[in-house]
């Protein structure tokens, strides 16, 4: 039988973000970069992380209640079906290096993210940045920030809602592929690109930015959902505002991009959606030679 104490869940996150920051490490000089058939980066690091996920979920994952999606799992898309996902109680999503390019470059912001999900619906959330040693957390109930993690120095801070007033000061984060379709339209209020989700995801989370753009996989904000949410911030969408708030298959494309999101959201508080949207002009579409 599925168990419920996400203690019991939690306690096998942590061990398993931990021992994959420590083989992200280790390969980062050495990861033999590659293509994959999408011109995205894998590293060996990827591939250690993510078979070592699926051997640190095993007995999890032998119950018909738990499913994984799994970013370099090449019958990902096969779980991509509502009633597949109906079916399982729990949704676990790894992505094991976010930020892979930025990785295959020896820089340190990137991240292991582990999600889990109960009832179609974001519940446990670990993100762990092993270079930074910082890790974000959400227990099913609060969310969690810890400096020095993993260590004796380690300082844990409860995340609370975050609602930054909009200034000169303010970063919204925003995806590498924003400007094939939209423009930004102040010169005060700055956007930053990092080329990780995680990234943009949970740093607003302890106030470092107003909130994010992203259009990506599932895998890419599994971990972070649930920190985001206890930090006030909802996927909104930039086309109608309707908020993203569980699973469903209707929302992701299929095929070559599986799992990837249809739509572009906005991150933020509920004040600044509006305030942020504003901000964010489509691009005009490009006019043909004759």
């Amino acid at each position: 039988m599925a168990q419920l104490n996400p203690d019991i869940y939690l306690q096998r996150m942590f061990d398993f973000v931990r021992q994959a920051g420590a083989l992200a490490l280790e390969y980062i000089a050495d990861s033999a970069p590659g293509l994959k058939p999408d011109q995205t980066v894998i590293t060996k690091a990827d591939c250690a992380i993510s078979k070592l996920c699926r051997h640190m979920l095993a007995d999890f994952l032998a119950d018909p209640a738990h499913i994984l999606i799994d970013e370099e799992d090449p019958a990902v898309g096969s779980y991509l079906d509502q009633n597949k996902l109906n079916a399982a109680k729990f949704i676990w999503a790894v992505d094991p290096i976010d930020g892979t390019r930025i990785y295959a470059n020896r820089m340190p912001t990137f991240g292991i993210s582990l999600g889990l999900m109960k009832d179609l619906k974001p519940w446990l959330g670990v993100v762990y940045f092993p270079a930074l040693n910082e890790l974000f957390f959400a227990d099913g109930q609060y969310a969690y920030f810890i400096a020095n993690a993993f260590c004796d120095q380690e300082h844990k801070q409860l995340i609370v809602p975050q609602d930054e007033n909009i200034s000169a000061q303010s970063l919204f984060f925003c995806n590498d592929t924003f400007f094939e379709k939209f423009n930004w339209a102040d010169k005060d209020f700055h956007i930053m690109i990092h080329a990780c989700a995680v990234v943009n995801l949970c740093w607003p989370a302890i106030g470092r930015g107003a909130g994010c753009f992203l259009r990506s996989s599932l895998w890419d904000f599994a971990g972070s959902w649930p920190i985001m949410r206890a930090a006030g911030m909802d996927f909104r969408s930039v086309k109608d505002g309707h908020t993203f708030d569980k699973v469903d298959a209707s929302l992701f494309e299929k095929g070559k991009k599986s799992w990837e999101l249809k739509e572009y959201y906005l991150i933020s508080s509920a004040r600044n959606y509006p305030i942020i949207k504003s901000k964010i002009i489509p691009s005009a579409p490009a006019v043909e030679s004759q």
